[in-house]
């Protein structure tokens, strides 16, 4: 094959992958399956959890192959800033090889103060530096022009003709390897689709199809152009496509863009987490809002350093972006193959035509796969390193809901039933004492245990007692006439069921307000209400319960270091009471 015919036909393929996978596949159908504005594979598998649950065909192997994926964004949102700042730095070696010793410093640089800046959330990032993306894409758009007219031949990559010929002709391997590499111009569409909740589906569709993807296919197709004018630029063909008086000035403007850019796939990370933890798939952790008035845009600080932590890992290990790329896109291309088999099973549940289904995600189904095998071959070059730690938090999410579900059974065979409980406090009634006491239970039967053993030891209860039990729904929010279920029992006791959406904060306080106003709630001053909480101290064992003792301590460990009960829901810490207690597993 000449070399001309290889360079369009390799064009022809990034040009028909951002159309066929970022276009068709992300911005026209995945887009679509959304839980009520909500995106990423979180929001899909909540979709599917919930109606599975209604119907009993939940199954476990859906589940982990849903958090497989949701674990893999994770690996993502560590290689994706390391690769794209890195190859951005690296652009000084183009007219100044003297200073590639500066490169991993400054890229180190770049990266901390990216983490840094996200406390203060994505639309003060987007509200900053927005009018800087919009003139790096015209940019990149002029340049690929600039490119074009050098050499017009390029624009019959524009077909899919020179595409097929170079996959049929070229040796297999090769073949691979540029698919591989040819991976990497799509690898933004699975953080496209997670950061839905933050931007909106209509706002992202309107900036792919109106400025990115233009800006993109004119930037690939110029560098084509001048490979095929100059085969020497292949070194850096993206940094010789512009005037040499302006490299440095695009190596500053390519190191602001990447850092921009890197902060969809982190937003997408805090997004995930958000849903993960109300879900139940990992412990609660710290998560702040950081715009009032705009749902979806939050700071998990915990996420943010660990991604910081391994992405800062990744640049010093691998130390270059050629190197980088061997690590990136056998975690994004196995994502994108879960989310298409996800999203078919969504549109199962909403009753689309099964054939039109299966033709349609069957087609993209079998384009992600052609992927997954050309990014396998990266696996030895470094594709291990997002696979392990994607792995390592897979294993976490499992760990925990393993966990969550073994105590909450060992609570069930120790709790007192109301029946019971009421019956003892008529036959033989306790000091009442004025006021109330809310008692946080996880469970909406029987008797929470930190009221069983609040009575046991002080043999005295509050005259009014409030059950509290918060139930996250698989929707992302709730309309607050549905959010609280008032179920007065007998003896002062009071069963409150609130229920929140899995992008919502449970603020407990905040609604039993509004059950007090709008249900005629009895609970007096609202500022005088004692909040019971239990904090539990698992002890692992050698019993038989499905789960082998040395994960029980890791689930003791997570579990210790959770954020606490009545910060996560907005409980006033001078109204807080804990009783401790002590769970074999």
């Amino acid at each position: 094959m000449e070399r001309s015919e290889a360079v369009i036909g390799v064009v022809s393929l990034i040009f028909w992958s951002l159309i066929l996978i970022v276009s068709l596949k992300y911005a026209i159908l995945i887009l679509r399956a959304d839980n009520r504005g909500e995106g990423g594979i979180v929001a899909m598998l909540a979709v599917l959890r919930a109606r599975h649950a209604r119907s009993g065909t939940w199954r476990g192997a859906i589940l982990i192959v849903g958090l497989v994926g949701a674990a893999l964004l994770y690996g993502d949102g560590t290689i994706t800033p390391a690769i794209s700042v890195l190859s951005a730095v690296e652009g000084l070696k183009v007219d100044a090889p003297g200073l590639s010793h500066f490169v991993i410093p400054l890229t180190l640089v770049i990266l901390v103060g990216l983490f840094l800046v996200q406390r203060r959330g994505s639309g003060f990032i987007g509200g900053v530096f927005g009018p800087v993306m919009l003139a790096w894409f015209i940019v990149l758009g002029i340049l690929g022009a600039r490119g074009i007219v050098l050499a017009p031949d390029i624009l019959a990559a524009i077909s899919p003709v020179p595409a097929l010929t170079f996959i049929i002709h070229a040796p297999p391997l090769v073949g691979f390897a540029v698919l591989g590499a040819t991976f990497l111009a799509v690898t933004g569409g699975e953080a496209m689709y997670a950061d839905m909740g933050h931007f909106g589906r209509m706002p992202i569709r309107v900036a792919w199809f109106a400025i990115v993807l233009p800006a993109l296919v004119l930037n690939y197709f110029g560098q084509g152009a001048l490979l095929l004018s100059d085969p020497q630029a292949a070194e850096n063909p993206f940094f010789r496509l512009a005037p040499e008086w302006f490299h440095y000035p695009l190596v500053a403007f390519a190191a602001i863009a990447t850092v921009i850019a890197s902060e969809a796939i982190i937003t997408g990370a805090f997004s995930l987490t958000q849903q993960a933890i109300q879900l139940g798939f990992l412990p609660r952790l710290s998560v702040f809002y950081t715009a009032s008035a705009e749902r979806g845009q939050i700071y998990v600080p915990l996420v943010n350093w660990t991604l910081a932590l391994a992405t800062l890992s990744a640049v010093l290990l691998f130390g270059s972006s050629e190197a980088l790329a061997g690590a990136y896109g056998i975690a994004v291309s196995l994502l994108m193959a879960i989310t298409t088999v996800l999203a078919g099973m969504v549109a199962f549940e909403w009753r689309f035509n099964r054939f039109l289904v299966i033709a349609v995600n069957g087609f993209f189904l079998c384009i992600d796969l052609v992927f997954v095998a050309a990014n396998s071959i990266k696996v030895f070059d470094g594709g291990w390193f997002p696979l392990l730690l994607a792995a390592g938090v897979a294993f976490l999410m499992l760990t925990w809901r393993a966990g969550r579900r073994l105590t909450e059974r060992t609570r069930s065979r120790t709790r007192e039933s109301e029946g019971q409980f009421i019956a003892r406090l008529l036959n033989c009634p306790p000091v009442r004492l004025r006021g109330t006491a809310a008692f946080l239970a996880s469970g909406t039967v029987g008797i929470p245990l930190t009221l069983t053993h609040h009575l046991k030891h002080l043999y005295a209860l509050p005259e009014h007692v409030l059950l509290v039990t918060v139930l996250t729904s698989q929707e992302p929010r709730i309309r607050e006439r549905e959010r609280v279920d008032v179920r007065e029992l007998c003896a002062g006791l009071t069963r409150v069921t609130l229920r929140f959406g899995f992008m919502e904060t449970p603020s407990v306080p905040e609604v039993i307000r509004y059950a007090q106003h709008e249900h005629g709630l009895a609970c007096g001053a609202l500022s005088k209400v004692s909040y019971y909480l239990g904090r539990e101290t698992i002890i692992p064992t050698k019993r038989n319960s499905g789960m082998r003792v040395w994960r029980k301590a890791v689930y003791a460990f997570m579990l210790r270091n959770a954020e606490r009960s009545a910060a996560y829901f907005c409980i006033p810490a001078v109204q807080v009471v804990e009783i401790g207690m002590e769970i074999e597993l």
